[in-house]
């Protein structure tokens, strides 16, 4: 896909979570080992964490009814965990998601994000267990980390395969990783292409199950599962994703708005991945 970026276009929103589509991009090619579609003209790695930095955060409701999905889709595998210690989530946001690891029994949430604004918005009891800044694979010893979470944040990592390595080294054997992704291979992203709100200058690479597949067990991962599962957002968040004139979106989202339609929940299953693998438990 060529590029069709407009920098003219670019605002502190165009890196916030769950915005607006721009529907905008830099040029995505595929590649023919991996099958990870990614950005071939991205940008430095320093220009995009300031981007993130500086990103308007407005998604506090949405990441309540996200967080709780997750941790519905997660939990079964967490049974498994032999220890659950230092529970890891990358791009936490407003760390609603480390509520959940607490009470599944982690000891030790821990959440990194890059956004003031985002941190801002979490509650008193969330905001000391995160940390601000960007992920460098050194924030714990090796061998010290029960699970890894990176949930709707791989496409936006300059260096996936580094992220899944570093993750690696900081679990515990039989540690587990667990990441959220899009599918770009979904039928409903196929058949919308260029107006699907996934393609995003935000997103560096996208990904499909053999894309995830390849990623975790190259890493050394071992017994990936991979599967889609059901969201579950408001009305208004469904109406801001349609690929519809500004004009006719702001007219249902308003309506939505009027009639109270806008704050009920609907589940729908829009080709999202939840990629779970575990650390080897012996060497």
């Amino acid at each position: 896909m060529a590029s069709t970026l407009d920098s003219t276009r670019l605002s502190p929103e165009s890196f916030a979570s769950r915005k607006v589509p721009e529907f905008m991009s830099y040029r995505l090619v595929t590649c023919a080992t991996c099958a990870v579609v990614f950005a071939s003209e991205a940008p430095a790695a320093g220009a995009l964490a300031n981007a993130y930095h500086q990103a308007d955060y407005s998604s506090a409701d949405e990441a309540r009814f996200a967080a709780e999905i997750y941790a519905e889709a997660l939990r079964p595998f967490v049974e498994g965990l032999s220890r659950r210690g230092i529970a890891l989530e990358i791009g936490t946001g407003s760390g609603v998601f480390l509520g959940h690891l607490r009470d599944m029994g982690f000891a030790d949430p821990v959440g990194i994000e890059p956004s003031p604004a985002a941190i801002a918005t979490a509650a008193d009891g969330i905001r000391p267990m995160i940390r601000e800044g960007i992920f460098t694979g050194n924030e714990f010893a090796e061998n010290t980390v029960s699970l890894a979470c990176c949930f709707m944040t791989l496409e936006h990592i300059p260096d996936p395969r580094g992220f899944v390595e570093a993750a690696f080294r900081m679990l515990e054997p039989g540690g587990m990783i667990a990441m959220i992704t899009h599918d770009y291979s979904a039928p409903l992203n196929r058949l919308l292409g260029r107006r699907s709100p996934i393609i995003d200058i935000e997103h560096l690479q996208l990904f499909c199950p053999a894309a995830l597949r390849h990623l975790v067990t190259a890493a050394g991962y071992e017994a990936p599962t991979i599967r889609s599962f059901r969201n579950v957002y408001p009305v208004r968040y469904w109406l801001r994703l349609l690929p519809l004139p500004a004009g006719l979106k702001r007219a249902l989202m308003g309506a939505a708005e009027t009639t109270g339609v806008g704050g009920m929940a609907i589940g729908a299953n829009v080709g999202n991945l939840l990629t779970v693998a575990r650390k080897p438990a012996t060497g």
